[in-house]
């Protein structure tokens, strides 16, 4: 019989909850054990439909408990659950590629202790095409996001430059750079452009345009890539959750799917 594999989740909020339903529901393989929020009465209001409820527990508690940690915490604890968990040589399983960029040491942290990190992107079609292709060379990666401007008002880059996106009537290009510039910038909302990077020919060459485009009521990604072994482009529009419309309805699925993928007996993909 195989090993039933402890989950905790570090952030309960628009991600975590749905990840969250679904471990409760059931997944073969995978047990959820515990949770950390912010707000412990948020935190049980979002398990209220839960079959089995599970503790609130602090981040050093929860990592003690768990031998996978999902991360869908804000940026700005990224580190603080990232480092003690792969110190403890366990598998976090994040969608915060942006973070990893700012914080590439978090690999070595890894290696050193046995642990892993699994970065999920549901939100970035063909990845598996992208990481078969970097096994070769790639010559150019360019992405270009689409987003609503309801998608883009909390990003980093716009409460900093005092940008007005509420009676946006036409396009407008917030920013154009590499992808590493871009996750600096706008590191709750290019996590894609981040695993695009990771994934192929590099942050620093990949290149990135970022719009608020009141055209568009989906998030939108579009990818063109030329590499020794195929030249590809690829087109993905994400449903925006209600709760933030800066979050993809997908990213947590894909979160799902990766969860999945460590305990299953067939993996597809990459």
């Amino acid at each position: 019989m195989s090993k039933v594999l402890s989950v905790g989740i570090a952030g309960f909020g628009t991600i975590g909850k749905v990840i969250g339903k679904a471990l409760d529901d059931g997944i073969s393989g995978l047990n959820l054990v515990a949770v950390t929020s912010g707000s412990v009465e948020k935190a049980k209001k979002n398990m209220s439909s839960f079959t089995n409820p599970v503790p609130v527990m602090d981040a050093d508690e929860l990592i003690n408990n768990a031998d996978i940690i999902v991360e869908c915490a804000p940026t700005s604890a990224f580190m603080s659950v990232a480092e003690a968990c792969l110190q403890q040589g366990k598998i976090l399983v994040t969608v915060s590629g942006a973070a990893i960029l700012q914080n590439p040491d978090i690999v070595e942290t890894a290696k050193k202790h046995g642990g892993q990190i699994v970065l999920a992107t549901g939100a970035l079609l063909g990845l598996d095409a992208v990481r078969a292709a970097a096994k070769g060379s790639i010559y150019s990666v360019k992405m270009v996001t689409r987003k609503p401007p309801t998608s883009l008002t909390k990003a980093k880059y716009v409460i900093e430059n005092d940008i007005d996106l509420s009676n946006l009537r036409e396009p407008l290009c917030l920013f154009k750079g590499s992808a590493r510039e871009g996750a600096e910038q706008f590191p709750s909302n290019v996590n894609v452009a981040a695993a695009l990077g990771l994934a192929g020919i590099g942050a620093d060459e990949t290149q990135l345009e970022i719009w608020a485009d009141p055209t568009k009521e989906r998030n939108t990604h579009n990818i063109k890539v030329d590499a020794c072994s195929a030249s590809f482009e690829l087109t993905i529009e994400n449903v925006p959750t209600i709760e933030n419309p800066g979050t993809g309805r997908i990213t947590a699925l894909s979160v799902l799917a990766a969860l999945e993928s460590l305990s299953a007996p067939l993996r597809v993909g990459s």
